[in-house]
């Protein structure tokens, strides 16, 4: 960077830090469903951190993801665009980032709100989860990058948490298929053998020839998927400051105290401001890593453990703002990504999370309890106290909320889905500028919401449904993950009608016989689908299957590939805990 640039950035963080310009602090928890939380109606899991920031601020009650998993989700929260304009949506059943040696991820000409802020003189910064991806060409071109996407630091995953990045006992990323290919090397290895014995014994007339042949094709369809899936706690479990990686792979039991001391120390050095702190915590998404201090206390489980864990580490760092005095000077979210994973199991124990009455979690993109998450916001003197906001409202929202409180720039060129919440969250006005809301599985749109302004109802109408496994438990348990078309899904013609409004938890669908508006409504929102796909552009899939495969070529490799290992942390953060 020339004497003059950095002059220059000097300058504007100067000039930001004597504005009004708030500071910024997003928490988001990973798989954490609605019915979790305390002040959202879990009266047997302890959250009184995140209890105290909605008697602090504004709640929303129909906070809604544009997608139902943690890579689209989170794509369209950083950009306030929904994922299939950007290439963030999946046609197949990868639905999301599964290496860090992939070459899918957030496009570079994608605009986060990090880099509206950045322009405007915020210091910027992300701590725990990106998922985003990493590279495009080579394994140090850092394309997909935090650093190459607005933030000034980074220090987390490139990845997410996986069974994976503890054992191989529970396996997870994409299970059903790893299953397969061990079957498969599985009957190959056993024809060998048989046909080795076979020859031995004279039983079969096989030349040597061909059973070599054979049992080198074998070696090498395994060696093709082992080298990627069976080192997936060295692929993708790693940590990163900046650039560099600090560990490979990375040691879980520091994962808490890393998280929290860097979030922590980013405050105290920022504390003149302006800054964006993006803490993405780890938690509580599967094998909910917890610290000794928090294992066994609370009445449900690991998991429970591990919220209870979760709503520590938000106090810890709203502490740290009260510390430096900056409450009434910071602008304060938390939100989760999607809703519970239903599906997490292991044996009898629930290792995924509550979503209260709605119905569906993780993976489904139309049913409340895939998208419907916690909202919370405060600033103190600025938005109202102890507040709940029934309003329909999206995680993209928070994209030109942010930009708006910055004084930012939003891009001309492109559709933003996301609003400015700040006139909702004041009470200047009574409802969401939100009329439809799409609510896509993968590049499928599975259903859609439309708030009637001259009416009190809140209609919402599903073209396709998940087919649960087995028939009527609410989940896909089968499968781990319910998907999105094929066989595996049911389609509605007419489409199921719900009034949320009456019905939240999509118990009764309504039908020409009982909704005389039926046919008026499901005509509204039809028109709706198609001015809206009307907006929509091709763009490359970031998701697609030559995308979303394992490139050793670009695997992150703190060694000298395939020995990739090294801990450049020690036990530095320890004293946190």
């Amino acid at each position: 960077m020339s004497w003059l640039a950095i002059l220059l950035v000097s300058c504007l963080r100067t000039y930001a830090s004597s504005t009004s310009k708030p500071n910024i602090l997003l928490m988001m928890a990973d798989d954490l469903g609605l019915g979790d939380v305390g002040c959202y109606g879990n009266d047997t899991l302890r959250t009184p951190n995140i209890d105290q920031l909605a008697k602090e601020g504004v709640k929303l009650t129909q906070h809604i993801a544009a997608a139902p998993l943690c890579t689209p989700s989170r794509a369209a929260f950083l950009t306030g665009r929904y994922p299939i304009r950007s290439g963030m949506g999946s046609s197949t059943k990868q639905r999301i980032l599964y290496w860090t040696g992939g070459s899918g991820g957030l496009p570079t000409n994608e605009t986060t709100f990090a880099r509206i802020l950045q322009q405007q003189g915020y210091t910027t910064a992300l701590i725990g989860k990106w998922h985003q991806g990493m590279n495009c060409e080579s394994h140090s071109d850092h394309c997909h990058h935090p650093l190459n996407h607005g933030f000034d630091y980074f220090y987390g995953m490139p990845f997410t948490l996986v069974n994976e990045c503890q054992s191989t006992e529970n396996r997870q990323l994409n299970a059903l298929v790893q299953a397969k290919y061990w079957l498969y090397s599985q009957i190959i290895a056993l024809t060998v053998l048989t046909l080795l014995i076979g020859k031995l014994t004279g039983l079969f007339l096989v030349k040597w020839k061909a059973i070599i042949c054979f049992a080198l094709c074998g070696f090498l369809f395994f060696i093709s998927w082992f080298s990627s899936y069976g080192f997936v706690k060295y692929w993708n479990c790693i940590l990163l400051r900046n650039h560099d990686i600090s560990e490979q792979p990375m040691k879980l039991e520091k994962a808490t105290s890393n998280v929290l001391k860097e979030a922590v120390s980013f405050i105290e050095r920022n504390k003149h401001g302006p800054f964006l702190l993006f803490v993405s915590f780890l938690h509580v998404h599967t094998p909910l890593i917890t610290t000794e201090k928090f294992l066994g206390k609370s009445r449900h489980g690991l998991y429970g453990d591990n919220v209870e864990e979760m709503d520590w580490m938000v106090g810890r760092i709203l502490d740290a703002i009260d510390k430096e005095g900056l409450k009434n000077n910071t602008f304060t979210y938390f939100t989760s990504d999607h809703g519970g994973h239903l599906e997490a199991q292991k044996q009898n124990t629930q290792l995924g999370g509550w979503n209260g009455i709605y119905k569906g979690g993780k993976g489904m993109g139309g049913w409340e309890g895939g998208i419907r998450v916690p909202g919370i916001f405060r600033w103190p003197g600025v938005l109202p106290a102890d507040t709940v906001i029934n309003e329909p409202t999206s995680l993209m929202d928070i994209y030109h909320t942010v930009a708006h409180l910055a004084a930012g720039i939003m891009p001309q060129d492109r559709v933003i889905d996301g609003r400015n919440l700040m006139p909702l969250l004041q009470g200047k006005v009574q409802h969401s500028e939100h009329e439809f809301m799409f609510h896509y599985c993968g590049l499928y749109l599975h259903a859609v919401r439309w708030h009637q302004k001259d009416s009190a109802a809140l209609w919402k109408a599903h073209y396709t449904t998940p087919i649960f496994q087995p028939d009527g438990t609410g989940a896909c348990y089968r499968s781990g993950l319910c998907s999105c078309f094929g066989e595996d899904v049911t389609h509605h013609d007419p489409p199921l009608l719900f009034d949320l409004s009456s019905d939240p938890a999509e118990i009764k669908p309504l039908s020409p016989a009982t909704e005389p508006l039926f046919d008026t409504v499901i005509s509204r929102i039809e028109r709706a689908v198609q001015e809206h796909r009307q907006t929509l552009t091709p763009v490359p899939q970031q998701l697609s299957g030559y995308n979303n495969v394992w490139k050793p070529w670009l695997q992150p490799c703190c060694g000298t590939f395939p020995f990739c290992w090294c801990d450049k942390e020690g036990d530095s953060h320890q004293e946190l805990l």
